[in-house]
C-alpha cells in the first residue's frame, strides 16, 4: 500500500517512516509538512492511506481529512495525535477519518491499525 505521512514534525514523519521501512507491502509515496502541501500530494500522489496530524500549520487536519475525503471516498485517512484519542475519535470519524493513534503509541500501534483498516 501507497502512504503519505502528513505531519509538521519531520522528526515524527522520519520515524513513521522508518516504522514502514521494514514492511514488504508499504511504501512511503511522499511527505507533507503542511496542509497545502498534505491536499497537493494526496491528489498528486493518490496513496492508499494518509497518516495525518491533528495539529498542522495552515489548518488542522480535521479539515483537512474533510477536504481529502471529498477528493476521494475510498482512501483511508488516519489520524495521529498527540491528544486522547478516545477523545478525538468521533471529531475524526465525523471528519470522514477511518480512525485515530495516539502519537505517544505509534510504535506499537501504528501497523496493528493500518493492518485493520485494510482487513476490513
Amino acid at each position: 500500500m501507497r502512504i503519505l505521512i502528513a505531519d509538521d514534525n519531520q522528526l515524527v514523519r522520519r520515524g513513521i517512516a522508518g516504522l514502514l521501512a521494514s514492511e514488504k507491502d508499504c511504501e512511503v509515496c511522499g511527505e507533507a509538512a503542511e496542509a497545502s502541501e498534505a491536499l497537493q500530494k494526496a491528489s498528486d500522489l493518490r496513496p492508499d492511506l494518509v497518516l495525518l496530524d491533528v495539529s498542522m500549520p495552515g489548518t488542522n487536519g480535521l479539515d483537512i481529512a474533510r477536504l481529502l475525503r471529498k477528493q476521494s471516498a475510498t482512501l483511508k485517512i488516519l489520524m495521529i495525535s498527540q491528544h486522547d484519542p478516545q477523545q478525538l475519535l468521533p471529531r475524526s470519524l465525523e471528519a470522514g477519518a477511518n480512525g485515530c493513534v495516539d502519537k505517544a503509541r505509534l510504535a506499537t500501534d501504528l501497523l496493528p491499525t493500518i493492518r485493520n483498516m485494510f482487513a476490513a
